[in-house]
């Protein structure tokens, strides 16, 4: 088995047994490598080993790498993860299955305006921090509103909790959001507490040192 192989089982087995305690599927969760600034050869290693999401979070850098990836692994899917800049927003709906970080009325004119027509998560500011995108929650009814009268589809919610404080209580207002606005998709959880954002109901969970040796 190669390490690529070793390191995605183990991740794996990971997401099964926060499953298993939350008594869920392990099925229903959607592993992202995050495989921003990773070399083809790396990315390639674990297309090999069986992975088929895939994360960046700049426009230009997957424009630079993916082309000739998905030509060879046409089942492959890729998710935009960082911010996006408006400017950006065509590119980015032709390159990608999902978006990821939704967060501002303009951002949505552009994408919807677009020629693709990938999924979106909406990006909620959980913690109200100032430098960090996202959604305010007293404005989360009226922007969901926004993004559902378009023709693109609401896959989720997603959100990043603050750095150095424990995660798991933003995680769990992140799905009370969810079950109030009757949304579906979760997008939270990474490399150091993916576990606990599975057991409070992640949809989708984006990893990246776990799966990549530095």
């Amino acid at each position: 088995m190669s390490d690529a192989a070793t390191r995605l089982d183990a991740v794996r087995a990971h997401i099964a047994r926060a499953c298993k305690a939350a008594r869920r599927k392990s099925e229903d969760v959607t592993l992202i490598a995050v495989s921003k600034r990773r070399s083809a050869e790396e990315i390639e290693a674990l297309i090999a080993a069986g992975q088929r999401d895939f994360g960046e979070s700049r426009v230009q850098e997957t424009v630079d790498k993916w082309p000739e990836i998905r030509k060879r692994h046409p089942d492959v899917r890729l998710h935009m993860i960082g911010q996006l800049q408006s400017n950006k927003a065509a590119e980015a709906a032709a390159l990608f299955d999902s978006i990821h970080s939704l967060d501002r009325p303009s951002l949505l004119g552009e994408l919807v305006a677009a020629e693709g027509r990938p999924s979106l998560f909406v990006q909620v500011n959980i913690g109200g921090e100032e430098q960090k995108g996202g959604v305010a929650i007293p404005e989360l009814p009226t922007f969901l509103d926004s993004v559902r009268a378009t023709s693109l589809p609401l896959a989720g919610l997603m959100a990043i909790p603050p750095q150095g404080v424990e995660a798991s209580p933003f995680f769990a207002l992140l799905a009370k959001l969810a079950r109030r606005h009757d949304v579906t998709g979760l997008s939270m959880g990474m490399s150091a507490d993916y576990p606990e954002a599975v057991m409070l109901g992640a949809t989708h969970v984006r990893v990246g040192t776990a799966l990549f040796e530095d």
